[in-house]
């Protein structure tokens, strides 16, 4: 029997907001090429809708953190970390990855937005 649409519920994505209202994982977004955004929304929107969802889509980082993975067309890897909060995914932070880690300083500045949106 396939399910009813309602019956499935999508988790409400929403970017992290600096206090000056930008939008650094949207912005980062834009600045990709189009292949890759896409590819980096649909990862996304998986995660939406199939939270709490694991590996290889999402790996826990530790701390409520996750990382949603994507292996993009140009032969690169993006990672966006997020976190769940008030019933929403947001996006804190977005890289394209260089190294087999997450690199700390990415890790730091997720870790400081997540800590910033439970102030």
């Amino acid at each position: 029997m396939m399910m009813d649409e309602s019956q499935r519920q999508k988790i409400p994505l929403i970017f992290y907001r600096t206090a000056a209202a930008s939008e650094p994982v949207r912005e980062w977004l834009k600045d990709l090429e189009e292949a890759d955004r896409q590819a980096v929304g649909r990862d996304l929107m998986r995660a939406q809708w199939r939270w709490p969802v694991g590996m290889p889509l999402c790996r826990p980082m530790g701390g409520g953190l996750w990382e949603v993975r994507t292996d993009l067309p140009s032969k690169r890897t993006a990672r966006v970390l997020l976190c769940l909060y008030r019933e929403h995914l947001v996006a804190l932070h977005g890289f394209i990855k260089k190294t087999r880690a997450t690199p700390d300083e990415d890790l730091a500045t997720a870790r400081k937005r997540q800590k910033e949106l439970q102030r």
